[in-house]
């Protein structure tokens, strides 16, 4: 249970962070950016279950990237006073978030 709240409060921090970063996204205050997390998290979990174990090694990259792209472009519409996205500035907040998740630990061991 804490190890998905510090999930969750990265993920806020990342996206806020992102959002400043990357033009094309707009995310509003911290409590947008948890809001915006949990629907992006709820979102690639679907992702994933209907993907499943279904994409290679190989592909899993280049199909992540397009899955968290078209998620985070797609959340706008579910949470629309939190979160702002272009089709670029979705794009580029996949490689960006993808670059940051290599280098920051979500989860506690």
């Amino acid at each position: 249970m804490i190890g998905m709240i510090v999930r969750f409060i990265v993920s806020a921090l990342v996206l806020m962070l992102v959002s400043w970063i990357v033009p094309g996204l707009r995310v509003n205050g911290f409590t947008g950016a948890l809001i915006a997390a949990a629907v992006i998290a709820i979102l690639g979990y679907a992702a994933e279950k209907l993907f499943g174990d279904r994409i290679s090694r190989v592909g899993r990259g280049s199909i992540g990237f397009l899955t968290a792209a078209v998620v985070i472009y797609f959340s706008q519409f579910l949470v629309p006073n939190y979160i702002s996205v272009s089709i670029i500035g979705a794009l580029l907040a996949s490689l960006v978030i993808g670059i940051v998740d290599s280098f920051v630990p979500t989860t506690l061991r």
